[in-house]
């Protein structure tokens, strides 16, 4: 690989490293034209291309090494980029222009940027380098914690910032017992402040994550040369098997340090407003520079601005000088939200600090203004949905153009208040990892002709980064084609240009009993569908099957084809290719006979058993075929479907009610039970969750559900709208004091209004916020009749009740939905050998590191044989 400028005309750029800040400035080099004008070589330390190291996490969910890769196939080769992996540069020659790899190999440069980024800091304790002790930092980092997970039972992970909670989320979803040791004393020292910080403990505690804070490691204590546990400065200990260590990260900087380029005094490659370092020729982007105004920047947005200025200087010398930049953040960390922007700890003189605190749901927000009114910065922790509209307006110096209150306030508890597009100047940054302004979006509509989110993204970058900008970004495109007079398409996809609720009625309206023919007849293109037009009328129509005098069972005909890979199996695939059952168990009451039988199927079967936060059994484990023996068994039993599958009603919690409980004033268990057998199987746009609480003590958190009632002395009191998970919602009163009659006729009215008007997946925390008069508008609909459907919607929530039939034992009793219940269509008798298990805690789990190859899979097949057996 050695070689010489002389070799080409084109003088030559040489970047090391090869991770998010230098892909970007690969893209960067593309974007400008500069890539026509230089010869580019790469030189990367790892075995693979550039992957996206933010979502380095999301490979314990199923994401491949491929998955994560952050160039498009054939970008390095269509640009004429050079780029050799493995290969980690181990010198360089400013006098001489050269770098030397460490295999020797020398390439000569006119101009080198520095991408190294930044190495995972571990803490100078005893025992740190004992078998068993990680850092998570690449892709080889996380394999080679999977692997020794599967030997251990306890994990801890030293450091509670970002990466470390990420982390300790790894290890919690490959279960093991899970510990975080922050030395600080709270969780996020850098993004939240006490009390955020105690919001996120409580809720990361209670997914049974153990939290050590204010305490340091002092050793990994090393047992035959393995870690086997942990001391504390204070004096405590702690056995576990596997300790990952997170403790932040420091630069890379020490190739730069032995060609006697400025570093800083704690590390960092010195550079100036430019990017450059104390050689002209040479330039330092991302985690490893240090920055003019002395902070080295561990977030990947800086990294971009640099890579973005470095690109244009080659271009044509007029890269944006880079000063500092927004540390502002949001991530979801085991699940739960947490953002910081701005000024988020007040230092600002003179500042306020506007919060709300819910400790019941984990949900913290902290603005931080003027007295004038102007957003300064906020901590967002639980609920972070409007992150995306008001980080662009802290520090703008407006005043917001409403209260601050508001804009903290959940929905239900006082009047929120949700940020239109129009709230931000033009100059707002929208989206912080590629610093892209409303006013550049704006202009990709107005000035380059981009019609869809897709063509602003990839006109501007924006949301191509994190994300977290999507929602925003598509409302500023809506509302600019609007005012320009162009049409917005509100299609449901590009087969329908109709929405979800008007294709509702037109099925409805016009007995339209299939997709095909709805297609035909009110598509805009002709064809098989999509995957998103396909399983949304599927659901439409099973849930006007009675009214339509069509087959209700979603396996039947035209119907079986529309399912999503769930409801085809009526039962939820897992993630090595198994599937659980869920059977239902009303209002959670079950009798001793009917746990035996779950007992023994699961036994039998060999089934992972696990009881449900919706007081439920799940049956972990099963393959394809074997779900018709599971299903018989538990059907002869007495059971039924769960529906755990389908967007349907899942389950109606309870507590104990006025039957056992000192403090109830109703039969909540009663209530509980009828309501789930009258709403069982119903078809929606999302899941549905109900739960029924015997008195104000709420033991069964009806509030946190789509519809949820409260018993009171006087009867029942009704809540519409909550929502316990993603995005923690309170749910609305929507009437009180109902009698059993009152309130079940209110509820039939509710859902099937919803299932009427809401958008495709839309739950109905969020249709309620979306639809035309919120709250008060479903109020007068549903229990003051003000459109006049009350006594439509009731005939057809009697219809379904009527026509309900169980989808496990009507699949049982016909042999034609039964042929599809096998591994391999053209093999029917044999199991996919592909899914295995291993034991855990007298139990089974996925083995997904026992993956069979195709020739392991053709050999457990058909020994004697090499056909290759279709799967289903």
């Amino acid at each position: 690989m050695t070689t010489s400028p002389m070799t080409t005309t084109k003088p030559t750029v040489v970047l090391v490293g090869y991770g998010m800040v230098g892909h970007r400035f690969l893209e960067a080099l593309a974007d400008t034209g500069a890539a026509d004008r230089y010869r580019v070589v790469v030189l990367a330390e790892e075995p693979r291309h550039a992957y996206d190291r933010v979502a380095l996490t999301s490979y314990f969910s199923g994401k491949s090494a491929d998955d994560l890769l952050l160039a498009e196939a054939g970008f390095t080769d269509t640009h004429g980029f050079e780029v050799h992996l493995s290969s980690p540069v181990a010198s360089i020659d400013r006098a001489g222009k050269s770098v030397t790899t460490a295999a020797g190999h020398t390439v000569a440069y006119d101009t080198l940027v520095l991408a190294t980024g930044s190495y995972p800091f571990v803490p100078p304790v005893d025992g740190k380098d004992a078998e068993g002790c990680f850092v998570y930092r690449t892709i080889e980092d996380l394999e080679a914690i999977e692997a020794y997970a599967a030997t251990a039972n306890v994990g801890a992970v030293v450091g509670g910032g970002l990466l470390g909670l990420e982390a300790a989320g790894a290890l919690k979803g490959l279960g093991l017992e899970t510990h975080v040791v922050e030395f600080a004393p709270r969780l996020m020292p850098v993004q939240v402040d006490p009390a955020g910080g105690e919001a996120l403990r409580r809720t990361i505690e209670e997914m049974g994550v153990v939290v050590h804070t204010g305490v340091g490691t002092k050793t990994v204590v090393v047992t035959d040369g393995r870690a086997t546990g942990m001391t504390f400065t204070d004096g405590s200990e702690l056995e576990t098997d596997l300790v990952i260590f997170s403790a932040g990260v420091r630069p890379r900087d020490q190739l730069a340090r032995d060609c006697g380029l400025t570093v800083g005094e704690r590390g960092g490659i010195a550079i100036d407003e430019l990017c450059r370092t104390s050689d002209e020729h040479v330039f330092a982007i991302g985690e490893c520079a240090l920055a003019v105004d002395g902070r080295v920047y561990g977030l990947v947005a800086p990294g971009y601005e640099m890579a973005q200025s470095v690109a244009q200087q080659l271009a044509d010398g007029t890269g944006k000088s880079f000063t500092g930049a927004d540390l502002s953040t949001k991530l979801k960390l085991l699940g739960v939200d947490v953002a910081s922007f701005g000024d988020a700890f007040g230092t600002t003189p003179g500042s306020l600090d506007v919060v709300y605190s819910d400790s019941r749901s984990g949900v913290y927000k902290k603005l931080v203004v003027t007295p004038e009114g102007a957003l300064l910065g906020g901590i967002l922790v639980g609920d972070a949905e409007a992150y995306s509209s008001l980080r662009p307006l802290a520090g703008t110096g407006n005043p917001l153009p409403v209260p601050a209150e508001s804009l903290v306030l959940p929905a239900g508890v006082g009047a929120p208040v949700s940020l239109g597009s129009s709230a931000l100047p033009d100059d707002a940054v929208v989206c912080n990892c590629h610093n892209v302004t409303k006013g550049q979006v704006r202009a990709a509509v107005t000035e380059h002709s981009c019609g869809t989110v897709p063509e602003v993204k990839k006109c501007t970058k924006a949301g191509t980064g994190c994300g977290s900008c999507i929602k925003l970004l598509s409302t500023i495109v809506t509302d600019e084609l609007e005012a320009s007079g162009v049409e917005v398409d509100r299609g449901l996809c590009p087969c329908f240009a109709h929405t979800r609720a008007e294709l509702y009625e037109i099925v409805r309206v016009k007995r339209i009993p299939t997709h095909s023919q709805l297609l035909a007849e009110h598509g805009r293109l002709q064809g098989e569908g999509c995957e998103v037009c396909k399983p949304t009328v599927g659901s439409i129509i099973a849930s006007l099957a009675p009214e339509l005098e069509a087959s209700g069972h979603i396996l039947d005909g035209e119907q079986a084809a529309l399912q999503d890979t769930n409801d085809h199996f009526l039962a939820n695939l897992q993630k090595n290719g198994s599937y659980s059952v869920v059977p239902r168990i009303p209002g959670g009451e079950i009798t001793p006979d009917k746990l035996i039988v779950i007992g023994e199927v699961a036994r039998d079967y060999g089934l992972y058993t696990k009881i449900t936060g919706g007081q439920r059994i799940d049956l972990f484990g099963a393959r394809v075929d074997q779900l018709p023996g599971i299903w018989n068994r538990l059907v002869d039993a007495g059971f039924e479907s769960g529906h755990a599958y389908g967007k349907s009603l899942r389950t109606v919690k309870s507590c104990v009610g006025s039957t056992w409980c000192r403090y109830g004033v109703q039969d909540s268990v009663a209530m509980a039970i009828q309501l789930e057998l009258r709403y069982r199987g119903l078809r929606s746009p999302h899941k549905l969750k109900s739960a029924v609480s015997g008195c104000a003590r709420e033991c069964a958190e009806a509030r946190g559900k789509d519809f949820g009632i409260i018993a009171t002395s006087n009867g029942w009191n009704l809540y519409v709208g909550g929502n316990g998970g993603a995005t923690p919602r309170h749910a609305d009163l929507l009437a009180q004091d109902l009698d059993d009659e009152q309130l079940i006729r209110l509820i039939d009215r509710f859902l099937m209004f919803y299932i009427r008007t809401a958008d495709r997946l839309e739950r109905t925390s969020t249709w309620l916020d979306r639809i035309e008069g919120g709250l008060d508008h479903v109020r007068d609909v549903v229990v003051h009749d003000s459109l006049g459907l009350a006594a439509d919607l009731e005939a057809m929530m009697d219809h379904h009740v009527a026509d309900y039939q169980d989808e496990w034992a009507a699949t049982l009793a016909d042999p034609e939905r039964m042929r599809r219940f096998v591994s391999f269509v053209n093999a029917p008798g044999v199991p996919d050998p592909s899914i295995q298990f291993t034991p855990e805690r007298d139990q089974i789990k996925p083995d997904l590191v026992l993956l069979a190859t195709e020739e392991e899979l053709l050999a457990a097949l058909d020994p004697d044989n090499s056909q290759l057996l279709e799967t289903r």
